[in-house]
């Protein structure tokens, strides 16, 4: 290969200053051994060049991995043999965990796993990975090694596959879902037609991937700030629905996220694909939904069913029966049917008043012990809803009296 091209960053004050972090400085002069290199690689670089937050610091070495885990060890940090068999190992002290990799290459790979062969190539560890703007590296000497044209494509805010799209895809087909994701978080939603084209033609390689990848790269995705031109063009091709396997749409996703507000991933989730208690029985198998995700989409559609049945108007039963999805609810019935009149009541269901009466008061006038108590508190709580929920203690306390 052609010798790498070195150039420092338009500005290079975001890049640079990683390497002024005490822990970045310690760990490039441990590995910096004679003959020995290390650099720092990906995403935290990447991220610094575009004056984002750079977190989550990985390197890369011409030291193996056993040397890694020894002078980590000898110089005070815990090694954690992270992925050892594929170069991985994690430096860990005072609540900070670095990876490390020994260069290596593919040397076989299966669709999502490689064998791997270490080396003491930049260049040739740079050529296995995904996307030109993830293969950046610097070392301690602050020069930006870009072998692909990864600078010029942050400055275009272009996504593109390192070599051909289709061999990386064929490698690792999680890879296609981190392009869409890739695009709505660094292209300004915008997708490299040649890697878009790979994408549609090998998307049958999605099937083989974990569940669990693929919840985690979806919700990455919904979270983009560029989700909708992604899901729109994605979409167009059928590929989200067969991800999820349901009927989606982008445009009831696009009203919802125009009402502004919270929309976190999960409600994204929601507007894109869940109308019923049906679809997320499937998108609890097909992405592996968490017990708490679940139980908040179901209390959406339960809610949702409730307060439609009610004609929209109890407020009160929906911000006191369903208080973490209310909101949620009222904007998505403002998104879907454009009657905005319901968002007038999202203060009063996201905070709802308290009623702050309770078993005590209820003997404390007499009533006895037993069922009768949480009878005569559930009445009482209707009638102070109905006489517009006085927040007044005396207030709520005669109403009990009087239901009593």
């Amino acid at each position: 290969m052609s010798a790498p091209p070195e150039f420092a960053p338009p500005d290079p004050a975001p890049a640079a200053a990683l390497l002024e972090l005490p822990a970045v400085q310690d760990i490039l002069a441990l590995l910096a051994g004679p003959g020995e290199e290390t650099r720092i690689v990906g995403g935290a670089l990447r991220n610094a060049l575009l004056g984002l937050d750079a977190k989550d610091i990985d390197f890369v070495t011409t030291h193996l991995p056993d040397e890694v885990m020894r002078i980590g060890r000898e110089s005070g940090w815990h090694a954690v043999p992270t992925g050892i068999d594929h170069g991985t190992v994690s430096l860990v002290r005072e609540g900070q965990a670095f990876e490390v990799t020994t260069l290596r290459e593919d040397i076989e790979t299966d669709g999502r796993r490689a064998t791997v062969r270490f080396g003491r190539d930049f260049e040739h560890d740079a050529a296995r990975r995904d996307f030109t703007i993830n293969a950046l590296s610097m070392g301690r000497d602050g020069i930006l090694h870009d072998y692909f044209g990864g600078a010029a494509d942050l400055a275009a805010r272009r996504v593109r596959f390192i070599g051909s799209p289709q061999q990386r895809l064929r490698e690792d087909y999680l890879r296609g879902l981190r392009f869409l994701r890739f695009s709505a978080w660094y292209g300004e939603g915008r997708l490299d037609a040649e890697g878009f084209a790979a994408v549609k033609a090998l998307r049958a390689g999605f099937a083989r991937l974990s569940r669990e990848r693929v919840r985690q790269e979806m919700l990455l995705l919904l979270k983009a700030p560029q989700v909708l031109p992604v899901l729109a063009a994605a979409e167009e091709a059928g590929l989200v629905s067969e991800i999820l396997g349901l009927p989606v749409d982008v445009t009831r996703l696009a009203a919802r996220l125009a009402l502004g507000g919270e929309a976190s991933p999960l409600w994204r989730l929601a507007a894109l694909a869940v109308r019923q208690m049906t679809d997320i029985d499937h998108l609890r198998e097909a992405l592996r939904l968490t017990n708490a995700e679940d139980r908040q989409l179901r209390l959406f559609v339960e809610g949702r069913a409730a307060f439609e049945a009610s004609g929209r108007h109890d407020l009160f039963l929906l911000g006191d029966r369903y208080p973490e999805v209310a909101g949620e609810i009222l904007r998505r019935i403002a998104s879907d049917t454009g009657d905005m009149s319901g968002l007038e009541g999202l203060e009063r269901v996201e905070n709802p008043p308290a009623f702050h009466i309770t078993g005590k008061d209820a003997l404390a006038l007499g009533l006895a012990a037993g069922p009768a108590v949480g009878e005569a508190l559930a009445r009482a709580k209707a009638a102070w809803a109905k006489s517009g929920c006085p927040a007044d203690v005396d207030a709520q306390r005669a109403i009990l009296k009087s239901v009593l």
